[in-house]
């Protein structure tokens, strides 16, 4: 005859080992706990935190405006006062720049306009420049640029131009620059 098993008849030694195995380990750990918690009594009675105590705040004296009765530095008459003793110091190069009308080609930077060709009419000497995608047919002594640009020549591949700008001591003087033929942009 024959006894019947249950399946976990087998399995029970296993789980009362590991059980044990747990208990063990548990019981370790609680060692080690008691020891850490000792560890931060002692810590804390030992150590003891070295803040000064506040100072009070300082009192606050006011002090009385007494420039209120001075012009404003950034008044609209003060910077229009210094605008019109500068145009009466300007030197003679500037002079003369002042008193024309401005051209269409002085409002963009130099460097926003580009040369991209050059044609002859009647014998004189024509270039094309273009800024912001429109072209614009220009002939020598038309002015171009912020700088007061006077165009002094033209050719195939170049302009040259003289500016008028301040040098490092404020001193208005003539620089020679040029706009090269910009190949790529035919």
């Amino acid at each position: 005859m024959r006894t019947a098993t249950t399946p976990t008849a087998g399995r029970r030694p296993a789980w009362l080992a590991l059980a044990a195995v747990a208990a063990a380990l548990l019981a370790g750990c609680a060692g080690e706990r008691v020891d850490l918690a000792e560890w931060v009594a002692q810590q804390q009675r030992e150590v003891r935190p070295g803040v000064s105590p506040l100072q009070p705040p300082k009192r606050f004296e006011p002090e009385a405006y007494t420039a209120l009765e001075l012009v404003d530095p950034f008044s609209a008459q003060k910077l229009a006062g210094a605008q019109r003793q500068e145009a009466r110091q300007a030197s003679a190069v500037l002079a003369a720049e002042l008193n024309r009308r401005k051209e269409p080609l002085e409002e963009f930077p130099l460097d926003s306009v580009a040369m991209v060709g050059s044609l002859s009419r009647q014998g004189r000497p024509h270039a094309l420049l273009r800024v912001d995608n429109l072209l614009y047919q220009v002939a020598v002594g038309d002015h171009v640029g912020q700088n007061f640009g006077r165009i002094l020549a033209i050719t195939e591949t170049e302009i040259r131009l003289r500016e008028i700008v301040q040098d490092a001591a404020g001193e208005w003087i003539e620089r020679p620059v040029t706009l090269h033929l910009q190949q790529g942009a035919r």
